[in-house]
């Protein structure tokens, strides 16, 4: 089973998500800030990461740049329960804002089991695709 990093601030958050991706044979580590999440990425390799938009130190913007730097073809999902365009229209969405920073999926807080295994299930799915596919897409 392939092995996930997920990096939340909120410890409820990734403490659910490592019950709920445990339950299906995935191997969870959790990490509850930007930095520890980076450091973690740098000492083992995931196949997929989860990374919450919006934490105190460092944001999941530049957390998932640093990711990609270190794992680049590792699929990142965007995860928040904070809308920017709910708060300003004239602000970026958080799709744009995750697609940006090179999330494959995002994941809305708050989420059911199932929302996280459809979320998950077609991430993993783009790194099975061959490179030259995912070139393509």
């Amino acid at each position: 089973m392939p092995d996930i990093l997920v990096i939340d601030d909120d410890r409820a958050v990734s403490a659910t998500l490592k019950i709920v991706l445990g339950a299906k044979g995935h191997e969870v580590v959790t990490a509850d800030n930007g930095q520890s999440g980076i450091d973690t990425a740098k000492a083992r390799r995931f196949d997929l990461a989860i990374v919450d938009l919006f934490m105190p130190d460092i944001d999941g913007i530049q957390v998932m740049q640093a990711l990609r730097a270190i794992t680049p073809d590792m699929p990142l999902i965007a995860a928040s329960g904070f809308m920017m365009a709910d708060v300003r229209p004239s602000m970026p969405g958080f799709d744009d804002m995750a697609t940006e920073a090179g999330a494959v999926a995002t994941l809305y807080k708050p989420f059911r089991p199932e929302d996280v295994f459809k979320v998950v299930d077609a991430a993993l799915a783009v790194r099975a695709a061959p490179v030259e596919a995912r070139r393509t897409a």
